[in-house]
């Protein structure tokens, strides 16, 4: 997942929250019937404002994803408990709190964290050392590196898989030459970079790409430049307060070229939000689209993401989009690994499980359409499919309307 959506601040604190369920399963078991499932998920649930919801949205995922798997019997008859802990969004915190939980004499079984992905590359290591299952939102360099970290598996897409949705909507709309602006922070590098080779690649010419100041209040001499080089559509990158200025600079400038969007900007809450405090049906986003996975738009028809609505609002609000709820996934992926190996034992056998087709095709994951890892990459590897582009509109239960 783009690493500034999943950025959470906090300070520490502790909350454990068991569920139950009952079940039998088949094969052998290193765990004594009446031992849980463990499961440690770490984020920031103490910050102010988007960042605390952004994290708590992760952590409610996971717990509602347990529900659900326990009511269905649980995973070969083990319940699953969640133990929820605050990690500030603070790497050394992250790394204390997994120390402390290892140590506990109730080493966990899998680990799930909230981001960001500072937070992910410090307890990798640790995690890797005591053989312990992860998955996370907050993807390093080499998070999905079996290689590296073999436990490991991103929930997230990659800046990679969310060029792929982007081809498809350009193609349709006639788009055949673009201009780029994206922010000086390293996803918006990263993503200039990935767009501007998947683009080229499709036949798809990007004439202008411009970088602007994360920093910066007004963006109007980049916008000027990308304008001067005649572009059929904008590409825009930015989170937060930049997207604001660079919407007050395109209305400055009165360009009102078709703006087509990624996840950052769909996840600033101002996009989502009437004024004063926003730009919900303002002329500033009459002629902008945004990409959202597919389950944060919501489909009444679609009964799986419903489900899954419903579960984590019956555990609390959901306080931000569903593209930061990747962890309900967390656990179906598990069990259905633990069918074929017959075990929740051994967690090496678990992840090679997950990278077969049958056990991700078995396992109807809901906030993403699939999780492709293979033995060569532990990433989703998502598909166009994953993705839509939809128009600004309020947010509810999490799902653009």
């Amino acid at each position: 997942m783009n690493r500034r959506i999943v950025a959470v601040v906090a300070s520490a604190t502790g909350l454990a929250l068991t569920l139950t369920g009952c079940g039998s399963g088949s094969g052998k078991d290193a765990k004594s019937a009446d031992e849980p499932y463990r499961v440690l998920v770490t984020g920031g649930l103490s910050a102010q404002g988007a960042l605390a919801d952004n994290s708590a949205t992760s952590v409610l995922s996971a717990k509602a994803g347990a529900k659900v798997v326990n009511a269905s019997g649980g995973i070969l008859g083990h319940k699953v408990e969640v133990t929820v802990v605050d990690d500030a969004s603070d790497p050394t915190t992250a790394v204390t709190k997994l120390r402390e939980a290892i140590n506990s004499g109730k080493k966990p079984d899998l680990f799930l964290d909230s981001g960001p992905s500072t937070v992910t590359a410090a307890v990798l290591p640790i995690l890797k050392q005591s053989n312990i299952l992860s998955m996370n939102i907050g993807p390093t360099a080499d998070s999905s590196n079996p290689s590296a970290f073999p436990l490991n598996f991103d929930l997230a897409p990659s800046p990679t898989d969310y060029v792929k949705g982007f081809i498809p909507h350009l193609k349709e709309k006639g788009y055949k030459k673009v201009g780029i602006i994206h922010g000086s922070s390293s996803y918006g590098e990263t993503f200039n970079t990935e767009v501007t080779k998947a683009f080229t690649g499709a036949g798809i010419k990007v004439v202008k790409s411009e970088e602007y100041d994360v920093a910066a209040l007004d963006m109007t001499p980049q916008l000027q430049s990308v304008r001067a080089a005649g572009p059929d559509a904008l590409i825009m990158d930015g989170y937060g307060a930049p997207v604001g200025y660079l919407l007050k600079s395109m209305k400055k400038l009165g360009w009102k070229i078709p703006i087509v969007a990624n996840t950052s900007v769909s996840a600033t809450g101002l996009i989502s939000t009437p004024p004063p405090t926003g730009v919900l049906g303002t002329d500033q986003v009459k002629n902008l689209v945004m990409q959202v996975h597919k389950s944060t738009k919501h489909d009444s028809g679609d009964a799986a993401v419903n489900k899954a609505v419903a579960a984590m609002k019956s555990l609390g609000r959901i306080r931000s989009t569903l593209i930061l709820a990747n962890n309900y996934d967390a656990l179906t992926l598990v069990a259905a690994a633990a069918e074929k190996t017959g075990s929740l034992g051994d967690p090496k056998a678990l992840a090679k499980a997950l990278e077969d087709k049958s056990v991700q095709a078995k396992a109807k994951t809901t906030m993403m359409n699939g999780y492709h890892f293979t033995a060569t990459s532990h990433s989703p590897n998502s598909d166009a499919g994953a993705f839509l582009f939809v128009e600004p509109s309020e947010i509810k239960d999490g799902q653009f309307q």
